[in-house]
């Protein structure tokens, strides 16, 4: 997992202590996936630790914002399941 400038991912973690699925977006995966199981994410931060499933790479914030937007939605997350994700 070797962070490059200018790309921006997509990722899917899943919670080890629950099975919780996790879909974000940002320019630096391994900070953020060091963040997640550090509880510097309020809101899930009771759900730590984390493994990383899946991740996507774009060019673009605005690319990875739609990606997560859609994987977030009714049929996002029916993909995610049919992978096994």
């Amino acid at each position: 997992m070797v962070d490059k400038k200018n790309v921006f991912y997509v990722y899917v973690l899943r919670s080890k202590k629950n099975n919780y699925r996790y879909i974000g977006q940002t320019n630096n995966l391994k900070k953020r996936l060091e963040e997640h199981n550090s509880g510097l994410t309020k809101s899930i931060r009771f759900q730590t630790p984390f493994v990383l499933e899946h991740a996507e790479e774009y060019e673009s914030r605005v690319e990875a914002m739609k990606r997560e937007k859609f994987l977030k939605s009714g049929k996002g997350r029916d993909w995610l399941d049919k992978r096994g994700l």
